[in-house]
């Protein structure tokens, strides 16, 4: 699922989309459920958000409400506002704490509790909170490492398919990835190792993926357009890296912005190095027009809304009965075995996690 994301293909979306995505409306409900009368919800989340004019247009005239969309960087960044004004919100409801950062969200109260209409299609896996529903799980996506085919094919090198693949020789001063303490991919990265090796391996990993040359920049922006070669921003920066750590879903991406679109996404995806994200949405504690908000959660989790996802943020439906697009489906990647790490576990060690990390990557 910023960076975030994004979620993969997230980040390239993410510079599209506008502020107010819907014409106003006056609301049927807005006297009830403590809302106010305002015609406006309004969500906050980071810059990935994107989604159909047309879709959101559909939700004004099912409740009357017109949405109104405040982006705030990154899913860190984001989030991190929402802290600081914690109890006078900037919105309504917050959409983009994955489970990477879910417990920081959770334990500084920023959300109300509500159970949207339609939960009973999402998974129980993926509800982390579901004994209290302060937050809503809205889509998943994978953080995998990303190759240039035609890069490895040139050289006859079968790509990289595990995270042991990439200490290997043969992929020496290959990989960029991104900093797990500025980045979410960079955090999943992290993650994906940690829940790989455990506590007791995860650090001599990374003293070997540094040996074998691994390349650390800020953010998957810079990571995969600019570093990358696989990708339509990388060759124009001339990047040398035919490994990045990106998301199972950029694949498709590279394919729906080339112009022509090819019969072949020209990056693939190393199945064996991914880390499953969940993102969520929750009603702020303190929202103005906490209707309007219910009502957006419930919107959210709606099968035409996550129908829509998957090319304008190019991340997964959580819903059962939803149906992903042919481009989505052609040229993507499904994941069956990622790794994961207990909301619990993450929580009690994601801080130090991260600085160790840092300590021995950076320095």
């Amino acid at each position: 699922m910023s960076t975030t994301k994004k979620l993969a293909a997230t980040a390239i979306a993410a510079a599209v989309g506008a502020s107010t995505l819907a014409a106003c409306g006056e609301s049927k409900d807005s006297a009830t459920d403590g809302g106010s009368k305002s015609g406006t919800v309004t969500l906050v989340s980071h810059d990935s958000f994107l989604a159909s004019p047309a879709v959101l247009k559909e939700f004004t005239k099912e409740t009357g409400f017109t949405v109104k969309v405040l982006k705030s960087g990154d899913a860190g960044a984001a989030l991190n506002q929402e802290i600081l004004t914690k109890g006078s919100p900037r919105g309504d409801v917050f959409f983009g704490v994955d489970n990477t950062l879910l417990s920081r969200a959770l334990d500084n109260g920023l959300f109300t509790s509500y159970e949207a209409q339609g939960l009973d299609r999402v998974a129980a896996e993926l509800q982390l909170d579901r004994e209290q529903h302060r937050v809503t799980p809205v889509d998943t996506g994978d953080i995998c490492v990303n190759y240039d085919k035609k890069y490895f094919a040139d050289r006859k090198l079968a790509p990289p398919q595990s995270f042991d693949d990439l200490i290997k020789p043969e992929y020496k001063n290959l990989l960029v990835t991104e900093n797990a303490a500025t980045s979410s991919p960079g955090l999943g990265f992290l993650l994906a190792t940690a829940g790989r090796y455990g506590d007791d391996g995860w650090q001599d990993y990374w003293k070997k993926l540094k040996a074998n040359g691994v390349e650390v920049v800020d953010g998957w922006e810079q990571a995969y357009n600019e570093r990358f070669s696989g990708s339509a921003g990388g060759k124009k920066a001339k990047g040398d890296r035919p490994l990045v750590v990106s998301y199972a879903s950029s694949p498709p991406v590279e394919v729906l912005y080339s112009e022509p679109q090819p019969q072949e996404a020209p990056t693939g995806v190393s199945t064996g190095t991914c880390f499953r994200q969940t993102e969520f949405a929750g009603l702020l504690k303190g929202a103005k027009n906490e209707a309007g908000g219910k009502a957006l959660l419930d919107f959210l989790v709606s099968k035409k809304f996550q129908e829509d996802m998957p090319l304008n943020m190019f991340v997964n439906p959580v819903v059962k009965d939803a149906q992903l697009p042919e481009l989505f489906t052609k040229h993507g990647v499904v994941i069956e075995k990622p790794e994961t790490v207990a909301p619990e576990k993450i929580a009690e060690n994601r801080e130090q996690w991260v600085k160790s990390w840092s300590s021995l990557v950076l320095k």
